[in-house]
């Protein structure tokens, strides 16, 4: 069945069926929520890039510049959900981000609307990797899109730029980067200057600053992302709503006074 999509005027979109990524839903507490008889999986694309101008004093991660991404990607998706309802009342819509049942990146390679690079990451020709993914999964049985014929280039570059080489054959999450800046508790001298050579207090893209695909990307047509940037945070500053609140501010705080101080266990 082919139906109106919403949201699919100036955001990325595509459709899987449920039954190509069924055998590899993810075990979490959102399974629960997958419609009985679950029959096609709307996926889209939320772009975050921002534009050069707004990383020019970056110290954290591009996807934690504006307001979390949680909230605003939720408040779509609800969006969605609730036109899709009124449209389709015999039919359930579930909404999923992030904590998602769904392997993402894979439904996402099997709707057409984008590639999996090397990084793990999905790669979308117009925005690049910096997307995030969000699901909503129905009862309702619509036509697959086409799959992209885009690859990845398979160039190595996000291999070599990767601080601790968690990218191989495969992705290893605790070598990455990004997963050493989100742990609590004092780190040891060799994370520590992890963070000092990379002046990154949370997250980390090199991997995607040095992808050709990359490359010419467009800005995000979603206001809230640009209307709610901060790219650069001091002691003292606000981590409302922001995608690293979650954490506390131990773990930011403790971050930055090992990239100010030179040293982790020193006050400022």
């Amino acid at each position: 069945m082919n139906i109106k999509i919403p949201l699919s005027d100036f955001l990325p979109w595509g459709v899987c069926s449920f039954c190509d990524i069924e055998e590899r839903l993810i075990q979490c507490r959102a399974k629960s929520r997958i419609p009985k008889g679950a029959k096609s999986v709307i996926v889209y694309l939320f772009p975050y890039y921002l534009g050069d101008d707004s990383y020019k004093k970056l110290n954290i991660s591009k996807y934690a510049v504006p307001d979390d991404y949680h909230i605003i990607v939720g408040a779509y998706l609800e969006k969605a959900v609730g036109e899709l309802k009124e449209r389709h009342p015999g039919n359930s819509f579930e909404p999923f981000c992030d904590n998602s049942p769904i392997p993402e990146v894979k439904a996402a390679v099997l709707s057409g609307i984008g590639v999996k690079g090397d990084n793990g990451l999905l790669i979308n020709e117009k925005y690049g990797s910096f997307c995030f993914i969000g699901e909503i999964v129905t009862d309702l049985e619509i036509t697959p899109t086409t799959a992209s014929k885009t690859e990845c280039l398979k160039c190595g570059k996000c291999k070599k730029a990767c601080p601790d080489g968690a990218i191989g054959d495969g992705f290893c999450k605790e070598k990455c980067f990004s997963h050493l800046t989100q742990k609590k508790g004092e780190l040891d001298e060799r994370s520590a200057e992890f963070i000092r050579k990379n002046g990154c207090i949370w997250g980390c893209d090199n991997c995607q600053n040095v992808c050709p695909m990359n490359e010419n990307i467009q800005v995000t047509p979603i206001k809230e992302f640009l209307e709610s940037a901060k790219s650069e945070y001091e002691f003292g500053d606000s981590i409302e709503k922001r995608a690293y609140s979650w954490r506390g501010r131990e773990v930011i705080e403790r971050n930055l006074k090992i990239m100010c101080c030179n040293d982790n266990k020193n006050e400022l």
